[in-house]
């Protein structure tokens, strides 16, 4: 467990919108708006393409840091340990959290990361795709209507864990439950700022330059 968790948290880390931006545009992206290393500030340096790559790369390492975890249970399983039926998704769930919490706090960068969005549509995808699909719908849905990124993000979060639980058996454990809402909470805690300003009646929708939610 301990080294899954390590592994996860590392591969979580890694901070790609920082480091695309520094080799392809010799900038540093915690210079540019504020300060985030996701997608949506990458967006701010002046290069989508740069964005894309962020975005697709965040969830990328939420995704294998929960495949490698199948992956060694397909070609180990005898060396994992055990806690019951769920062993091998309460072992994903807790990959897939410490995979969150390696792009909101990463080492290299004295512990200062994104919001954990794309890592965390990543990481769920790999636990439970199905209940992924509501909350990317939530997500279309509360942005078209309300033009506010960081209100999707946080709606798309809280649905989640109920969403796997109703739509993915393989989650219906106290074990499994328990990462998933605790990596939830972490994302709706680190939109902080932004629910502040939402109930201030001051956040910025979609295309106003400000709303972090990678």
């Amino acid at each position: 467990m301990f080294v899954i968790a390590v592994v996860s948290y590392l591969l979580g880390s890694i901070p790609f919108g920082y480091l695309l931006v520094r080799l392809f545009r010799g900038e540093d992206v915690r210079q540019t708006g504020s300060g985030n290393i996701g997608a949506t500030n990458v967006a701010r340096t002046g290069s989508k393409w740069l964005a894309i790559a962020t975005l697709v790369l965040d969830a990328l390492k939420g995704y294998v840091a929960v495949l490698h975890v199948f992956y060694f249970a397909d070609h180990h399983f005898d060396h994992l340990p055990t806690f019951g039926p769920h062993t091998v998704y309460i072992l994903a769930a807790m990959a897939g959290f410490f995979a969150i919490v390696g792009h909101m706090f990463p080492v290299w960068l004295r512990f200062k990361g994104g919001k954990g969005v794309a890592t965390s549509v990543g990481a769920f995808l790999g636990i439970a795709p199905a209940a992924v699909l509501v909350c990317l719908v939530a997500f279309v849905v509360i942005v078209g209507v309300t033009r506010y990124v960081s209100l999707g993000s946080i709606i798309g979060a809280a649905v989640f864990p109920v969403a796997a639980w109703w739509l993915n058996p393989e989650t219906r454990d106290a074990t499994v439950m328990a990462f998933v809402v605790a990596s939830a909470l972490l994302i709706i805690l680190r939109h902080k700022d932004n629910i502040r300003r939402l109930l201030g009646g001051n956040e910025n929708r979609f295309g106003g330059g400000k709303t972090e939610s990678a």
